[in-house]
């Protein structure tokens, strides 16, 4: 469920990227559209150095939402792989356990039937391509 809701957090910081960088681009077809084609002229100085400033502006802005985009894109295929292999696995019941990604770092908790459905759902995280560290925060009930 975690990872649904990254997964949806992730398209709309897409969606939102997209819809800024085409407002301030100038290049929204849905207000092209509407308005009068004819050609409008401009009066005064148009400082070029500045609209230079404002586009590495923007710029860096979009590459940032981007490099989060892919952060976030990275950690929820990684929780989703995670959860794959526990669903797969026969010793452990996946429906009771959480798995969350930090980067590269794995949390793992919920509540266990014994120390082998324990032992057997942190070894599934350690062996996942990408994982560097586990945080084991799963009890074993009764």
């Amino acid at each position: 469920m975690r990872a649904i809701r990254v997964l949806l957090a992730s398209v709309l910081i897409i969606l939102l990227a997209l819809v800024a960088f085409s407002y301030l681009s100038g290049t929204d077809s849905w207000r092209t559209r509407s308005r009068d084609r004819s050609a409008v002229g401009t009066t005064g100085k148009i400082d070029v150095n500045a609209a230079r400033e404002r586009g590495a502006q923007v710029g860096e802005k979009v590459a940032v939402a981007a490099e989060k985009v892919k952060e976030t894109a990275a950690e929820a295929a990684l929780t989703s792989k995670i959860k794959a292999k526990m669903v797969l696995d026969d010793e452990v019941k996946a429906r009771s356990i959480d798995v969350t990604t930090n980067g590269s770092t794995v949390t793992v908790s919920g509540t266990v039937r014994s120390a082998a459905e324990h032992d057997r759902a942190i070894r599934i995280a350690r062996e996942t391509a990408g994982v560097t560290r586990v945080v084991d925060q799963l009890s074993v009930g009764q």
